[in-house]
């Protein structure tokens, strides 16, 4: 997938730097039945030339990955409708198999190196007679990122670790900054412009109503004399978007900027849009 980012600053100067399938009782202990069959195998490797050297942690059932069976179009776009922005996604079907052992026999002896592919962390589960599909898959945003409030911690805790030393953005050299302090008003601009960006399926400093980031935090009630912007898109963690920031020599000088003493950052997900998930960070200075 590919990812994007933007970075805005602002100057005292104003210097712009299909049907969802149901499953009978005895289908859905059949599926259950076939997941545990997997999660073992990944536990207890056997019989797979390309087999792990480790044990692989257990897949996580996802109703959203049941698609209906014979469902149309892409997988990708189709996991999308039902709710499931996936980074990597891979469909196995078998034909004939009575029930879940017989599945899992067809499975681990034509598929054993994608059910032991460890890229993958979610399984969807569909069965319509004797012919079962199983659906691989690992999210856009990493299913350990939590709750948006452990995400702010995490980033302020990212971004003042970047700004505790020296650091050449692009060909402009900074110095090691003050550490930033979690501004509330800030928060809530960055938590409001992500989740647009999520569910207006758009990627921009500015929104549909032409409002910029100095008019988002304005609204928020911050009131400082600076304000910047850094954006991203379908980055997988706070680890990933901060790496990218780094790695762009405006996001960069954005984060290392020693004006700003204060920050608020978010991120929201759609699994509908373009790119899943969205980070937005926001500077001020008093």
């Amino acid at each position: 997938m590919r990812q994007t980012a933007l970075a805005l600053r602002f100057t005292s100067l104003c210097l712009l730097n299909a049907l969802p399938f149901i499953a009978s009782p005895a289908h859905a202990g059949a599926e259950r039945d076939l997941v545990e069959a997997i999660n073992d195998y990944r536990a207890h490797p056997r019989g797979c030339e390309r087999r792990p050297a480790q044990r692989l942690s257990p897949l996580a059932q996802k109703s959203s990955l049941a698609l209906p069976m014979g469902y149309g179009g892409g997988l990708r776009e189709r996991l999308k409708d039902s709710g499931y922005q996936a980074v990597s996604v891979r469909s196995i079907r078998v034909v004939g198999a009575r029930d879940a052992e017989e599945a899992f026999d067809l499975m681990q002896s034509d598929h054993c190196s994608a059910l032991l592919d460890s890229q993958y962390t979610d399984v969807g589960v569909s069965r319509s007679r004797g012919e079962w599909q199983v659906v691989l898959a690992r999210p856009v945003l990493d299913s350990q990122v939590g709750d948006t409030r452990s995400v702010g911690k995490t980033l302020l805790a990212q971004v003042n670790a970047a700004r505790a030393k020296p650091r050449l953005c692009g060909r402009q050299r900074f110095a090691a900054a003050r550490p930033l302090a979690w501004n509330a008003s800030l928060g809530a601009a960055a938590q409001g412009h992500s989740k647009a960006m999520a569910y207006g399926n758009y990627f921009s400093h500015r929104d549909p109503d032409g409002d910029t980031a100095t008019d988002r935090a304005r609204a928020a009630g911050f009131r400082g004399r600076q304000i910047g912007e850094n954006i991203a898109a379908g980055q997988g963690s706070p680890s990933k978007a901060m790496a990218g920031w780094l790695a762009s020599p405006g996001h960069c000088a954005n984060l290392m900027n020693p004006m700003f003493t204060q920050v608020g950052a978010g991120v929201a997900t759609q699994a509908r849009s373009d790119q899943g998930v969205y980070w937005t960070m926001m500077f001020g200075a008093p």
